[in-house]
């Protein structure tokens, strides 16, 4: 099946030009000639990418990404923008709103063929690891032992950021950047920050942290460990970078705090005891003051 390619292009020579050479191509080529349509055709069409111009009578290229980049079924369209100039300023705003490349006016057939194949390419790709990735991780999952419902509730219940919290996940005891979730998902970086920020109320960062504390907290409760090694365990390399920030979220350090629990549980099991045996090893029925 061919690609749909929709172009957004006011001007109606530059717009036929692009249109024709794409059918030559053997894409399955759109055109728009305002912002206001191209919203409408890529929401209803779906392409596999879209060209968009910048300036434009109506509503101009950023409001045309920021409206697609906020619908679940053109999100992950990629997105090359077309403009006679460009400064910095303005290619970081558009990276900053998800836009995949730009190509500037005038640019040969042979410059924007390029650039859309790079882009459909990059897209293929990305799918293919993040279908590879998901079966290796429902592969792990099958062949070790279910994950602890504790681990699984600390995330929301989001469809949209599932993908996400599954990457987390898999590979919290790892290296972990934003640019790898993002890609993972099938989001840009900055798409991404503002996608769980909207829907969790935190970052990206705050829940691969949340994710490691998580394991280092059951690390510490349960387990003889040293600091240095249950860092290593929950995906820190620097263990005294593990403490600083253990201790900023806990108001105590690593070893406090294991401290503190294990005196937690071992009175637990003290009361346990003296219900179950009496004071000197005999069973006995607990006095109102142990009971207490």
């Amino acid at each position: 099946m061919s690609k749909k390619i929709l172009v957004i292009e006011d001007e109606t020579e530059t717009r036929n030009i692009f249109l024709r050479c794409l059918a030559f191509e053997s894409f399955d080529a759109m055109g728009a000639q305002d912002g206001t349509t191209g919203i409408s055709m890529a929401t209803q069409h779906r392409p596999d990418l879209v060209v968009c111009d910048i300036m434009m009578p109506d509503i101009d290229g950023y409001e045309v990404l920021t409206a697609l980049r906020s619908q679940p079924i053109t999100r992950t369209i990629p997105f090359i923008f077309l403009t006679a100039k460009v400064t910095m300023a303005e290619l970081r705003k558009g990276m900053g709103l998800g836009a995949d490349d730009y190509l500037t006016k005038p640019c040969t057939v042979e410059q924007f063929l390029e650039a859309i194949a790079a882009r459909l390419t990059r897209q293929e790709a990305l799918k293919r690891d993040y279908a590879q990735a998901a079966q290796l991780h429902a592969a792990q999952r099958q062949d070790s032992q279910p994950a602890a419902p504790q681990v699984l509730s600390i995330f929301p219940d989001c469809p949209k950021l599932a993908a996400v919290f599954e990457f987390i996940e898999a590979h919290y005891q790892q290296p972990i950047h934003l640019s790898d979730v993002a890609q993972a998902a099938g989001y840009s970086p900055a798409y991404l920050t503002n996608l769980s920020q909207s829907y969790t109320g935190r970052t990206i960062k705050s829940w691969i942290i949340e994710r490691r504390m998580f394991q280092a907290r059951q690390l510490l409760k349960e387990t003889a460990q040293s600091i240095h090694k249950i860092a290593e365990m929950s995906g820190y390399s620097d263990a005294g970078y593990f403490t600083r920030q253990f201790r900023q979220l806990h108001g105590i350090t690593p070893k406090k705090w294991r401290g503190e629990s294990g005196r937690s549980v071992n009175n637990i099991n003290y009361q346990a005891s003296i219900i179950k045996t009496g004071n000197n090893g005999n069973k006995t029925e607990p006095s109102m003051k142990e009971s207490y």
